[in-house]
C-alpha cells in the first residue's frame, strides 16, 4: 500500500519566480494571493503576515516569503520608477549586499519563521551598463532594482550563499523546514 500523497503547500504569494522554483523542486503547491498589506522593511514580519493571511486545512502548510535587498544597512525594496532603479543599481554596483528572504512556513497547529541571507558582489557598472539594464525593463517588482535569474546574472561578480534565495525563495532553508516537519513526506528527511 503506497503512502497518501503530500498535501499541497499553499503558497501565500503571487510570485512567478516562487511558483518556478517549486515546480522545479517538483513540490505539490497551490497559489493564493495573501491579504496582507506590507509596512515597513522587515522580511521575516512581512512572511509572517502573509502566512497568517492565508486559511487553509488543519494539516495542509502555508508557506509566506518575503525578501530584501540591504547595502551598508539601507534597505533596498522594490524600485517605482526607472531613475529609482537606475539609483538601486549604482549603490549596488562594485559592492556587497546581502539578500534577506523571511520564511514562515505554518499549518493551523504550528509555526516556523526563519531568515535566510545570501551575499551578492555586483561588478562595477558603467552608465551604459546602468542604461541598458534599466531599459530592459527587468528592475520592475524585484528587491533591488534587478533579476540575477535573467539578464541581471550580467551584473553579478560572486555569490555567497542559497542562490535560489535570490531568485526569490530559499529554498535550502525551505527544504530543512519541511524534513523536519513532514520527513519524508515531501522527498526530504
Amino acid at each position: 500500500m503506497s503512502a497518501p500523497p503530500a498535501p499541497p503547500l499553499v503558497l501565500a504569494s503571487t510570485s512567478p519566480q516562487r511558483r518556478a522554483i517549486l515546480e522545479q523542486l517538483g513540490l505539490p503547491f497551490e497559489v493564493v494571493a495573501p491579504r496582507y498589506e506590507e509596512h515597513g522593511d522587515d522580511p521575516l514580519e512581512h512572511a509572517v503576515g502573509k502566512a497568517r493571511s492565508v486559511e487553509c486545512a488543519p494539516e495542509q502548510p502555508v508557506l509566506g516569503v518575503d525578501t530584501v535587498v540591504v547595502c551598508d544597512g539601507l534597505v533596498l525594496g522594490k524600485p517605482e520608477s526607472p531613475a529609482e532603479a537606475e539609483r538601486m543599481l549604482e549603490t549596488l554596483a562594485g559592492r556587497t549586499h546581502e539578500v534577506v528572504s523571511g520564511l514562515c512556513l505554518r499549518t493551523l497547529g504550528w509555526e516556523e519563521a526563519r531568515t535566510e541571507t545570501t551575499r551578492v558582489e555586483f561588478r562595477p557598472l558603467t552608465p551604459r551598463d546602468l542604461a541598458a539594464y534599466v531599459a530592459s525593463g527587468e528592475w520592475e517588482g524585484r528587491a533591488g532594482g534587478y533579476a540575477i535569474q535573467e539578464r541581471g546574472a550580467a551584473l553579478v561578480r560572486r555569490v555567497e550563499g542559497d542562490f535560489l534565495n535570490v531568485v526569490g525563495l530559499p529554498v535550502a532553508l525551505l527544504v530543512e523546514l519541511l524534513a523536519e516537519r513532514f520527513p519524508g513526506t515531501y522527498g526530504f528527511g
